[in-house]
């Protein structure tokens, strides 16, 4: 592996990792702050992203902690953080730092977009969790994965 092939999956998995932590983070501060919902919607959301691998099994009630259901979405949650990284720097590769970041919150938009119009297609319960809550994750997602991704690649 070259150096810079290296350099280039050190920051798509550290950019991957940041942005899924904050814009998790950032989502459940959101639903703390603005709704009476927590935990059931974590563990709504984490049925949710489960059913993808475990199918419809894992979605009926009650909306309570499962260790299974949070590792299979907490890894669905990854993967994809790391496939939509390397989408997204493809995109900002040769951007500077403030057009990255401009890139990657629009990045996230059209990511919820896609998400939440497209995927629903194949995964219809996901139409529950249109709101604006999670638009702002999605936008805060982008961001934050083209800041970390624009900081560990720059050569």
């Amino acid at each position: 592996m070259s150096a810079h092939s290296l350099k280039f999956w050190v920051a798509v998995l550290y950019a991957a990792i940041v942005a899924g932590i904050v814009s998790t983070i950032v989502q459940l501060l959101l639903w703390w702050t603005f709704w009476d919902a927590l935990p059931g919607i974590l563990y709504r959301d984490a049925r949710f992203a489960a059913a993808i691998i475990m199918g419809q099994e894992a979605l009926p009630p009650p909306e309570t902690f499962d260790w299974q259901v949070m590792f299979i979405a907490t890894g669905i949650h990854f993967i994809l953080s790391i496939v939509y990284v390397i989408m997204l720097s493809q995109l900002i590769d040769r951007l500077k730092l403030k057009s990255s970041l401009i890139m990657g919150g629009l990045y996230g938009l059209a990511l919820f977009t896609i998400n939440m119009y497209g995927f629903v297609i194949l995964f219809p319960w996901f139409v529950g969790t249109r709101d604006w809550i999670t638009v702002v994750a999605h936008i805060i997602f982008g961001v934050s994965a083209a800041g970390v991704y624009k900081a560990l690649s720059i050569s």
